[in-house]
């Protein structure tokens, strides 16, 4: 353990229960279905409204080898080759296996996805995908048909639930294990302020970290809050240098930030094709897929002609669908598009590359335990080896299923006791200074610079000493005798954890010289399997600086020393 912690007040009150689940995507409500099937007293903490993680966002479907000729192996195939050498084997091998079955119990959950004249399951294709294996629902609103299902689920069961809550540091016992978490609720309800939920088993469920970057396809709320306190907690994180950029967001200028809407490769899935201004497909040739090769292929295509051309965007031309296929494949995306002035039935889309999704996170096994005893990581906040250098298109949604399920076996399983938590939050010694809440556009606009789709030594270099230099200010000011220290909350704790995830990222991305999957090195452009088909698995040292070391071969190591 760290003892490193937010400066928080002490929780003003408590409660308790066997599990606190902390996120509301599918891999949280997830595994807090099935952990109270399993008749676990469990509570879900969720940063906004129960129905407003990340999970709702995702358009284009889950992939699982559900049609006709297609097996698991394939489905194993195609992820290991988008993973650039660095998924986890077994880790995959246990996705595509139980992913099927997983899906068939998320429909008997309540979840209805698209379907066939013939009434089968509709499928169709993405980037990297040899096969139609994705599953989508309500054309291109698939996450939000599986959130609704979830949800509603979870209401029905009348599971404990927090909303609006900022989860801040992970409670420990005398020994080390967890013990619960602290949290800050935000507005009105039966609890307000600072307080904790006290359980043996915390899983962390707080989807992605693309609010380190200017412009992102993730949800403001998307802050990397759980890397963070799992950092602060001691536990280990893996390959945080693997930040997926989506190829085709909508371009709403080159000044646009925050959050950016989405182009499913669904579109190309089902025959969009990339153009450049003078309409010419510039992916035949690229890749035997074309527009469908592994995303971080054709984000770096778009990028190298972007560069050639001297433009901030290319295109993506549909217009061959027609209206109807439009209006009833693709309506979230037609109106989001309509919304900014631009008819994708008429003219081509105008698109480029944005932060999407972390590959790497919290590392964790096949049961979702992280380093810290009684500490679970699901979903897009842990690094369970199933994604390697680059998540291959639509296995997101499926990880999160497959292993919420695995954790709550275990949790079900051990049913640790509840103990006592040996502080409380706000009692260290030296709790981590906190920022001001401008420092947020300051550490995204030099995330987007340094450490974006391209990146090098020199601006690697550049992003790490800005991002110490905010560290070594918001330091300084807690030292000083009349100190401008920024007031604790929700901005000042979220842009807090934004820089420690940018430093920790930075740090592997530093480490990292090589180009491998969506880490593209301009120094560095060759892949390097003899040095570099390695994991880098980083921790915050007793000095509060990111701590990386490379693993000796491929294969992830041991969680706990017993495994």
């Amino acid at each position: 353990m760290t003892g490193i912690r937010l400066t928080a007040p002490a929780p003003g009150w408590a409660i308790d229960a066997d599990v606190v689940v902390v996120g509301s995507g599918v891999a949280g409500l997830t595994t807090a279905l099935r952990c109270a099937a399993a008749d676990l007293d469990t509570v879900v903490v969720t940063k906004a409204r129960l129905d407003d993680g990340s999970t709702r966002w995702a358009q284009g479907g889950i992939a699982a080898a559900l049609g006709e000729g297609d097996t698991p192996e394939q489905h194993l195939a195609d992820t290991l080759v988008a993973g650039a050498g660095l998924c986890d084997e077994e880790a995959v091998r246990t996705l595509v296996t139980e992913g099927p079955d997983a899906v068939r119990r998320l429909i008997t959950t309540g979840a209805h996805f698209d379907t066939t004249d013939s009434g089968d399951i509709a499928l169709t294709r993405e980037g990297g995908h040899h096969r139609r294996r994705i599953a989508h629902a309500g054309g291109d609103a698939t996450g939000a048909e599986i959130s609704r299902a979830l949800v509603e689920a979870v209401r029905a069961a009348a599971l404990r639930i927090i909303e609006n809550a900022l989860v801040l540091d992970l409670l420990t016992d005398a020994e080390g294990r967890t013990a619960g978490v602290s949290l800050h609720v935000m507005g009105e309800g039966q609890h307000d302020g600072v307080g904790a939920v006290r359980a043996p088993s915390v899983v962390l469920a707080t989807g992605g970290m693309g609010q380190v970057f200017s412009a992102t396809t993730n949800p403001s709320v998307s802050t990397g809050d759980g890397v963070a306190l799992a950092l602060r907690a001691g536990a280990e994180v893996s390959d945080l240098e693997f930040v997926q950029f989506h190829p085709t967001v909508l371009f709403l200028g080159a000044d646009s930030e925050g959050q950016q809407p989405l182009v499913s490769e669904a579109v190309r899935g089902e025959g969009a094709h990339l153009v450049d201004a003078t309409g010419a497909r510039f992916m035949l040739g690229q890749h035997e897929l074309a527009e469908l090769a592994p995303r971080d292929i054709v984000a770096k295509a778009i990028t190298r002609r972007m560069h050639e051309h001297g433009t901030e965007h290319m295109y993506l031309d549909a217009r061959h669908f027609g209206a109807r296929m439009w209006e009833q494949r693709f309506p979230t995306i037609l109106a989001a598009c309509r919304a900014h002035g631009i008819d994708p039935v008429t003219e081509p889309v105008p698109v480029a590359p944005a932060a999407h999704y972390a590959s790497g996170g919290i590392r964790t096994d096949l049961r979702g335990r992280t380093t810290v005893p009684g500490l679970y990581a699901c979903g897009e906040v842990a690094c369970t080896g199933v994604h390697g250098a680059n998540r291959l298109a639509s296995n997101s949604l499926l990880e999160g299923l497959v292993f919420a399920e695995r954790i709550a076996a275990d949790i079900a399983e051990t049913r640790p006791p509840r103990t006592e938590p040996a502080e409380a939050p706000g009692d260290a010694d030296a709790p981590v200074p906190l920022l001001a809440p401008e420092a947020r556009t300051a550490i995204q606009r030099t995330m987007t610079r340094g450490a974006g789709v391209l990146r090098s030594a020199e601006s690697l270099a550049a992003a790490a000493e800005e991002l110490e230099a905010l560290h070594r200010s918001a330091a300084a000011d807690a030292d000083d005798p009349e100190p401008k220290v920024a007031v604790p909350g929700v901005d000042t704790w979220e842009v807090t954890n934004l820089l420690l995830v940018s430093r920790v990222l930075v740090a592997a991305a530093r480490e990292r010289e090589e180009t491998r999957g969506c880490h593209w090195r301009e120094d560095r452009p060759d892949r390097d399997d003899e040095h570099w088909r390695r994991h880098l698995v980083v921790r915050i040292a007793a000095d509060r600086t990111p701590a990386v070391r490379r693993t000796e071969t491929a294969a992830f190591p041991p969680v706990r020393p017993a495994d």
